[in-house]
């Protein structure tokens, strides 16, 4: 596993990946931009197509950890681009596009022309969207549509937008993660937030010392165990009763941590092999003084699930279930801190199942209240 930083529409993103992790895949299984669609995975189709850095790359045959220190942007990044807008308006108008598949690549392409290109004509056209292919349209109404976005461009004397050449943005190690001011949790695309803290009867310095061994403190977490750690990269597994169905998450995740500010963030994704549901999640946690010598511990998690586990992810059954394994962390830390021992196995972990009829008992109590 690499860890990569980056940025993706404006984004910062810090993660960790296989060296062979194309682009694309990233983009779709990491960060749930699916906008960028998959076709032939070989380059030839255009359907991929992505800014990197503002140049038009395949993101199928681009690999991720390439991007590095780069700006990337996919087509869910142009929602307030104005040419982008007539662009759309353009495709729709002209009936550029029937399934669909294609048109996100299209749109990227055809960005790039009128920028590029802004006297273009048909025969222009034509040659420079010859590497985005379309099963449907026939590629007239693409024509029209992107012909029409240059001549309504030239009729209003519209000034060619020039790509501003972004500068290059900070590349980020681990060790300078560790230094920014406030490391905070990347939002999952499509994902629920959860916030919950608990208190734990020692010293804030004693607890955040003890934050650093992350070993140690995946195994206050119930079901949780860190395999291998390695500075800020870590693999583990956690592992979930669903009633009668157990899994057992493994993958890997990358921590941030800020000494003067007591915070930290661990962003981590894995796959349940069984169910092949997939779950990715960002856990922040800030530290603070409760009084008393006693330390407060919020958390908060972005966290996002796919597959058929997804049923579970219901948001107030995951809040309550949450809150449970909370709580119990919060006991087992205190555990360990006042026997000065890291535990000699992993927390047994919870049952969701059991928590889902509690949650659910709970509420018929309230409907007849």
């Amino acid at each position: 596993m690499k860890t990569v930083d980056f940025t993706v529409n404006g984004e910062r993103v810090h993660a960790l990946v296989e060296p062979r992790t194309h682009l694309a895949d990233f983009l779709r299984d990491q960060q749930r931009l699916t906008g960028t669609h998959l076709g032939c995975e070989h380059g030839v189709c255009g359907a991929c197509t992505v800014l990197l850095d503002g140049q038009p790359v395949r993101s199928c045959i681009t690999y991720a950890v390439q991007c590095e220190g780069s700006e990337v942007r996919t087509v869910e990044g142009f929602e307030d681009d104005a040419l982008m807008k007539e662009l759309r308006a353009a495709f729709s108008r002209e009936y550029a596009l029937q399934c669909g598949f294609c048109t996100p690549g299209m749109l990227i392409a055809a960005r790039d022309l009128v920028q590029r290109l802004p006297g273009a004509d048909e025969r222009r056209i034509r040659e420079e969207m010859s590497g985005n292919l379309c099963r449907c349209t026939g590629y007239v109404g693409i024509v029209r549509a992107i012909s029409s976005v240059v001549r309504s461009r030239q009729a209003a004397n519209e000034v060619p937008v020039e790509e501003k050449k972004a500068q290059a943005p900070e590349r980020f190690t681990p060790l300078e993660a560790k230094k920014q001011e406030k490391p905070q949790a990347a939002p999952v695309s499509s994902g629920t937030r959860i916030e919950d803290q608990a208190t734990v009867k020692h010293p804030l310095d004693v607890v955040w010392a003890a934050f650093a061994d992350m070993p140690a403190v995946a195994a206050c977490l119930p079901g949780a165990e860190i395999t291998e750690s390695a500075g800020s990269a870590l693999k583990g597994r956690i592992t979930v009763k669903f009633g009668p169905i157990r899994a057992a998450f493994a993958g890997s995740a990358a921590l941030e941590r800020d000494e003067a500010a007591k915070r930290g963030v661990i962003r981590g994704a894995g796959q349940d092999a069984l169910s092949s549901s997939r779950a990715r999640g960002d856990i922040a946690y800030q530290l603070s003084d409760a009084g008393g010598g006693a330390t407060r511990i919020a958390i908060s998690i972005d966290y996002s699930l796919q597959g058929p586990l997804a049923q579970f992810s219901r948001g107030d059954l995951v809040k309550e279930f949450v809150g449970r394994m909370v709580a119990e962390f919060g006991r087992n830390l205190d555990k360990q801190l006042g026997n000065g021992a890291r535990p000699a196995a992993p927390a047994a972990q919870l049952d969701a199942g059991g928590v889902f009829w509690t949650w659910l008992w709970s509420r018929i109590k309230a409907i007849f209240h």
